[in-house]
């Protein structure tokens, strides 16, 4: 970090960057660098569970959304990238049981989800979307919200999901992205489409140490009775996790199939 901030301030200097609050008109092309790094510290407090309350660096993520959305309110992206972290926080008493066991979005128990914060974020992206064009977070957003509605209505809505994810892929080109697509696009399609659409993933060296990418494809080849090679896959998205409790989920994985 110490590094960091040196080589920060040399390239202020020998940019001519004045230290001084920008003028309004400068604010919005700095924007994404700040939404981008405000939605990184929630990331990591977003990973942190099993603890009394929202963990403070979440908690100051969600301030300085809120934060920003009041100074600039005209701003879409602010007001979705907002979205997208309530969306998240809604559901944090919902992620573990009472054993403190990992709980996957899809057999969460809804009725423990914070609806204020779901209606909050609602908001915000009807907002977002009267406001002017629509960047990632406002995406992002709208794909929590279509994940929001299908657990509390019942009824399925892949294939917006899919589409949305569309959306996003064309506008970041992101390899998570695509995987994430893709895990929508096993329950439209089924799990050999899912498959051949993360099979460019197999050669990229970012994948090598992502866990999400292990535990989806141990999910994927599982479902088409693959069991050898999503047994593989479990055991490096086990040792890629951090988190006990999705180690737990994961061995529980590894274990029904070798039980098969």
């Amino acid at each position: 970090m110490g590094k960091r901030l040196v080589r920060a301030k040399l390239r202020t200097r020998d940019a001519g960057i004045p230290f001084r609050i920008p003028e309004p008109e400068e604010l919005p092309e700095r924007l994404q660098a700040v939404l981008d790094a405000i939605y990184a510290a929630y990331s990591k407090g977003w990973n942190e569970v099993g603890e009394a309350g929202v963990p403070e660096i979440a908690g100051e993520a969600i301030w300085l959304g809120r934060l920003i959305v009041s100074l600039m309110p005209g701003e879409p992206e602010a007001k979705g990238m907002l979205a997208l972290m309530l969306y998240a926080e809604a559901r944090r008493a919902a992620r573990r049981d009472a054993a403190g066991a990992y709980v996957p979005l899809e057999d969460q128990d809804a009725t423990l989800w914070d609806h204020e914060q779901i209606a909050v974020a609602e908001a915000l992206l009807r907002e977002a979307s009267r406001s002017g064009p629509t960047g990632r977070y406002q995406l992002e957003a709208a794909i929590q919200s279509a994940h929001t509605a299908r657990r509390m209505t019942g009824q399925s809505n892949w294939p917006v999901v899919v589409q949305l994810y569309d959306h996003l892929l064309a506008l970041t080109e992101s390899p998570v992205v695509l995987l994430n697509r893709a895990v929508a696009l096993a329950e439209v399609e089924g799990p050999k489409a899912a498959l051949a659409a993360i099979e460019p993933l197999a050669d990229d060296p970012r994948m090598r140490s992502y866990q999400p990418y292990w535990a989806a494809r141990g999910h994927l080849l599982a479902r088409v009775g693959a069991n050898g090679d999503a047994a593989e896959a479990f055991r490096v998205a086990i040792g890629l996790s951090s988190d006990e409790a999705v180690r737990a989920y994961l061995r529980g994985k590894l274990a029904a199939l070798q039980e098969d």
